[in-house]
Parts: structure tokens; sequence; C-alpha cells
């Protein structure tokens, strides 16, 4: 998710910043390649002029020319309009004064609603909320069985249609059913189409009238682009939705649409959908998405993926093997166990401040689920004593090592001098407030 916009931009700053002091034209050399930047990710043409016309005036309004500090400046401030152009404050969703709170989820066919319908009602759940999906799908049973399906992984009560049964009766009978289950949560998941069309909205317009739901969410497919700001403005312009959910974003290295859709439509987005798994929805926050895009990681986010899976006692141990110096390839294989329950590494990895700068330090171009498991096989191909201390692996242990993890002595020499880096770098965190301590300090 936006690696090449979060690179480019990241060189963008790293460049301006080695100017010392900021000229105007300094600023307005770094403005054009934002501005290129931000177009190549399919960030909307008249956003992208809105936002370097902002960002400009407020530069050059703040004294940002000859400060030493200019650069930093100038951070803040893209950074601040980021996270305007996306909305500011985060949405959370409506709930009604009376349960249940119906949710309706709308979309064109292929944007993922029947998945993001399942992933949605594990989230409420997680909340507290007592969810019923409703598969209101009846033209294309794929997405009733599908649904069928994801509700039965995930424990979850689900509202199937009779054989012949309307769309309108369907909803009488899965509010009825809500009703008599005591959920505090209905979820709809409607049919979809290949294209907008005046059949498709009449009948969600007829779902939307018999259901009144608090949310009508429209699901859109990142991978589209800026077609999915043509179709929640088309969405909206017809249906009056109340907010909007991006998924595949994992699969979207631009992300143009999800900083696009705020700015065109008005409409908040509530949840960005990062993979095929039941809990790979995340809520939405402007402030937290502004700061990965600039390189700056999601902290907080991190801390919330951490606190399910790893204890204070194992933080406070790794802290103190950090600043003692002592971290080996044992640590490496304990806490990589532990981080891949968290979810997929890259992911994870790109939540942490500074990971372009990780990278060129460690010479990797990409710390995808190969990198870490030809690590991972390589490490496992070491004596206890060689993980303990790898500087001991000399010419024909390292052609063992090889041999034993499918790999070449060049390759299994890299890790090792990649490992030395990320050793380097973890010290550093340890010895500047490390970021463990401040993820399970308020424990």
């Amino acid at each position: 998710m936006l690696e090449a916009l979060t690179d480019k931009l990241t060189g963008v700053f790293s460049k301006l910043g080695s100017h010392g002091t900021i000229t105007e034209k300094d600023l307005d050399e770094a403005m054009r390649e934002v501005r290129i930047a931000l177009l190549e990710a399919d960030v909307n043409f008249k956003v992208v002029r809105q936002f370097i016309a902002t960002v400009r005036e407020r530069a050059l309004g703040q004294e940002v020319l000859q400060s030493i500090s200019g650069s930093q400046m100038v951070i803040g401030i893209v950074n601040e309009e980021l996270i305007n152009i996306l909305g500011g404050d985060p949405s959370n969703l409506k709930l009604a004064s009376k349960p249940p709170t119906v949710i309706m989820l709308v979309g064109l066919k292929g944007s993922g609603k029947t998945t993001t319908a399942a992933k949605l009602a594990l989230h409420m759940r997680k909340q507290g909320q007592k969810p019923l999906l409703v598969a209101a799908d009846p033209y294309r049973m794929a997405a009733v069985d599908q649904l069928k399906s994801l509700a039965k992984q995930l424990g979850m009560p689900v509202v199937l249609p009779d054989e012949g049964q309307g769309v309108a009766d369907l909803c009488t009978a899965s509010l009825k059913e809500a009703s008599r289950q005591g959920a505090s949560v209905l979820i709809v998941d409607t049919a979809g189409r290949s294209t907008i069309d005046s059949e498709m909205m009449q009948e969600v317009t007829d779902v939307r009238k018999a259901l009144n739901p608090s949310e009508v969410i429209l699901v859109l497919d990142a991978m589209t682009g800026q077609e999915a700001v043509n179709v929640a403005q088309e969405f909206h312009n017809q249906l009056d939705v109340t907010g909007i959910i991006v998924s595949k974003m994992d699969g979207d290295a631009r992300g143009g649409a999800v900083l696009s859709i705020r700015a065109v439509t008005g409409l908040p987005v509530t949840f960005i959908g990062m993979g095929e798994k039941s809990d790979a929805l995340e809520p939405f926050f402007p402030d937290r998405f502004a700061s990965r895009i600039l390189g700056m990681g999601d902290v907080v986010g991190l801390i919330e993926k951490a606190k399910d899976t790893i204890s204070e006692q194992d933080v406070e141990s790794l802290e103190k093997k950090m600043k003692a110096k002592q971290l080996d390839l044992e640590d490496f294989i304990t806490q990589f166990q532990r981080i891949k329950k968290m979810g997929p590494m890259n992911q994870l990895l790109d939540m942490l401040p500074g990971m372009g700068q990780i990278k060129r330090q460690m010479k990797v171009d990409s710390f995808d689920e190969s990198f870490w498991n030809k690590a991972e096989a390589v490490v496992y191909s070491m004596t206890p004593e060689e993980r303990k201390r790898p500087e001991m692996i000399n010419g024909s242990r390292r052609k063992r090592i090889a041999r034993g993890s499918g790999t070449t002595p060049q390759e299994v020499n890299q890790l090792l001098n990649q490992w030395k880096e990320a050793k380097k770098i973890m010290q550093q965190f340890a010895t500047n407030r490390s970021i463990f301590s401040s993820i399970f300090g308020g424990r």
C-alpha cells in the first residue's frame, strides 16, 4: 500500500533537507516533484492542484524560507494538509438509538462487498455488538453461498433468501429475525452489477426504503483507481451514501483513490480492507494514514496489533537485550514467530517510522514474505551456537548453512550483513526511548 508514493515523497523531502536553509526555488522544485508523485499515485488532478497551492501558500506565509528547520516545517505542513484532504477527524459508524443498527453495503460487482460484510461483522462483534448478516443478493447464488460460508467460519448468524423470495420480503424477514435473536447490528450485503444502471439503483433504493438503514456504506475497489472516485460520486448522487469502505488496499501500491474520495465527494472513508483474512479490516484514521504516506509509520496502529500478541514480559526481556547489545539470531527467530501472528510482515513494517531509511541502511528493496521466509530458512539451518555467535560463521559453515536453507553462500553472507545493520537500528531504538517501551508503557 502506497509504497511507490511513500518512497518518492521520502526522497523529495530528504533532498529538500539536504539544502540546509530553503529558498523559494527549492520549495517550488520540491512541490513540482510532490505534484508528479501524487499524480502518478492516481490522485485526482484537481485535488493535487489545490493541495500544492495550499502547501506552497502556507509555507511562504510561515517564514519557512531561510529557516534552519525549513524542511521539517514543510513536511509538517504537507502532513496537516494530507490529513485535511483525508477528512480530518476519523468517522465512526452511526449507531441507532434503538437496535438494531442497520448497515447496508452497496457497490459494483467484484468490489468486495461480501467479504467486507463478514469483516465488518467480525469488527462489530469485537466492539461488543451482536451482528446478524443478511445475504440480500438473490441473483448471484455464489454471493449467497460465499456469505454463508464466511458466516459459518466466523460463527456468525446469517439470514439467507428463500427460493423465489423477493428482496423486499427478505429485508422484512431480516428485521424480524434481528428482533428475534436480539441482534444489535444488521449488516446487509446487497446485489451489485458490473456497471451502474437504473435497474440496480432502483433496487438498492427500494432496499433502503424497506430497511431505513443508519448507514449506507459504499464498498470501492482500490485497484480501480480514479474510476473508484467516479463510482462514489455516481452512487452518492443517486443513493445518498453515508460512508465508504475502500477494499483491496493491500493490492494497490498507488492508493490515490483514498486521497481523492473525500475531497471530491465529501464522503468519509470509514474502513480500509488490507487483505483477504476476516480480521483484515482497519478503521480509517486520516492522521495515521497521512503519517504512513510520509514514511512516518503508524506506531499507534502497531501498538494495537502488538498488544494482542506480545506480552509485557516479552517486551521487557527484548528491551534489556537491546540495551545490553546482546541480541542474537535466536532472538530474531523468536520475535519473528511472534510478529508473524500480527499480520503480513510488509504491512507491519510499513507502520514503523523511517522504514525507507531502514531499507536503505540494510540495502533491501522490499521486506516481502519471500525475504522473511528466506531469512527464516537460513537461521534455522544454523546450529544453536551459530545463532548466538554469528561472528563464528566462516566459509565452510556458510556453505553448509546455504545447502541446508536452499540458498547460496552469498545470500547467507548478505543476510548476516543485514542482521548487523538491523541490530544497530534496534539498539538505536533502545537508547532513544524504545518504540517497544512506548508501546507497552501504558499497560
